[in-house]
């Protein structure tokens, strides 16, 4: 089960599923699942991917995992007390990102109208595919017969009229379900579910409402708008109104601006000092700015994290004067916040670079005369790294400052089944 409380698993086929041309599908337990394709043995026990050190977190956890409390983005050390006999695997990447090019080709196999929302999971628009496939059911049915006879691979479908109520859907039908949700049948379903799996509330929005009697989406639904301006503020009273009454205009967009990008790193070991913290923001904004090139955007914010020895977590940003994905740039943004929040001496468990506010490459990058920060020429000193690296390896060229530095991975660094949330991101609880 996701992280969203929707309430205990209902698979079903609906009466008259003509309108539930919406479909979402969640690809279950994803890194574990294509793990457990080349270790078979280790299948139904208690197992997670993530980082293998007692300071890693959970990327994905087996459903046997869930059943003990274990989430994705626990730390290992956590996961490892609710359950001791816990299988743990390091992970790869690689092997994730190329089972999900074939997910996502047997999608675009049925129908053009695919909005990838992250590495395992998928909005697609059917509407179009009806005459050639069969009904929205047999469709969802046929994406996961395909994908299983394909990949070996499990994933759970939800249909319905709009993409919010197809997402429930889904994760209501969990794991490896289908659950269609025909148009007439939207408020009922709805209004049966828990206020926590409304698109937005998370546990603080949750306190407030349930502090005003409002516990089911049947309440939020029957609540005046005005009493939850006084709750949740106007634009939000608004938005969770119309979601309760299964209102959602959103159509599935193939093509889709990323909202952030980011790189973070949990240390083997607290890291006290300022030159060395100093030296891990260089090289996760390098690589945010890599990330940004190939995507072909740039960033006009950018945001610093750290997570103290405590636990606590800060986040400090800033507005760079014009959008950029020159590493050069972050970094100088990016060490100015670390100098303002961080004095030497001060234990870092985490630290992690986020670019914001992104725009198409070469939008809002016009330069201001006597630009004391044009960096033209180490832009194009970045773009031929970028090549190098695409040829020869990550490793082919980089700053000297960063020379003999030891990369570290963990659960939390390019290693996620989800993207940074609730807005559209590269970089959650795992299906």
């Amino acid at each position: 089960m996701s992280r969203k409380d929707f309430g205990g698993r209902v698979v079903g086929d609906g009466a008259d599923d003509r309108s539930a041309t919406i479909l979402h599908v969640d690809m279950d337990a994803f890194f574990v699942e294509v793990e457990l394709l080349e270790r078979p043995e280790l299948r139904g026990r208690p197992l997670v991917v993530g980082g293998v050190g007692g300071r890693g977190v959970v990327s994905s956890a087996s459903y046997e995992a869930r059943a003990f409390g274990v989430r994705s983005a626990m730390p290992i050390g956590r996961a490892l007390q609710l359950c001791p006999h816990l299988e743990m695997l390091p992970g790869s990447m690689h092997k994730y990102r190329a089972a999900s090019h074939e997910v996502m080709r047997i999608f675009r196999d049925i129908t053009p109208l695919v909005e990838p929302l992250s590495i395992d999971e998928a909005f697609l628009d059917v509407s179009g595919a009806t005459r050639l496939f069969g009904t929205p059911r047999e469709i969802a049915r046929l994406i996961r017969r395909r994908v299983l006879e394909r990949t070996g691979l499990p994933c759970s479908v939800g249909a319905a009229a709009t993409k919010f109520v197809a997402k429930l859907a889904s994760g209501k039908s969990k794991p490896n379900g289908l659950l269609v949700v025909p148009e007439d049948e939207t408020v009922g379903f709805l209004h049966a579910l828990p206020i926590s799996a409304i698109w937005g509330v998370g546990e603080a929005t949750e306190q407030r409402l349930r502090g005003r009697g409002i516990h089911t989406v049947f309440d939020l639904a029957h609540t005046p708008v005005d009493s939850l301006e006084r709750a949740v503020g106007k634009a939000n009273a608004a938005r969770l109104s119309a979601l309760a009454w299964g209102r959602d205009p959103r159509r599935v967009e193939t093509e889709r601006i990323e909202k952030s990008v980011s790189h973070e790193q949990t240390f083997d070991v607290d890291v006290t000092s300022h030159a060395e913290l100093e030296r891990e923001v260089r090289a996760q904004a390098d690589a945010v700015g890599a990330r940004l090139r190939k995507a072909g955007l740039a960033a006009g914010t950018v945001a610093l994290k750290l997570r103290w020895a405590s636990f606590q977590t800060i986040t400090r940003q800033t507005r760079l004067p014009r959008s950029t994905n020159t590493g050069l740039t972050l970094f100088r943004a990016a060490s100015g916040l670390l100098d303002e929040a961080h004095s030497d001496g001060q234990a870092v468990r985490l630290l992690g670079v986020r670019a914001d506010h992104l725009s198409e490459d070469g939008e809002g990058m016009a330069l201001t005369l006597w630009d004391e920060h044009h960096d033209d020429e180490w832009d194009a000193a970045e773009r031929t790294i970028d090549r190098a690296t695409s040829r020869f390896g990550k490793d082919a060229l980089r700053p000297a400052s960063l020379l003999g530095r030891r990369e570290r991975r963990d659960g939390r660094d390019g290693l996620s089944e989800r993207p940074n949330r609730p807005s559209q991101g590269i970089d959650g609880e795992a299906g």
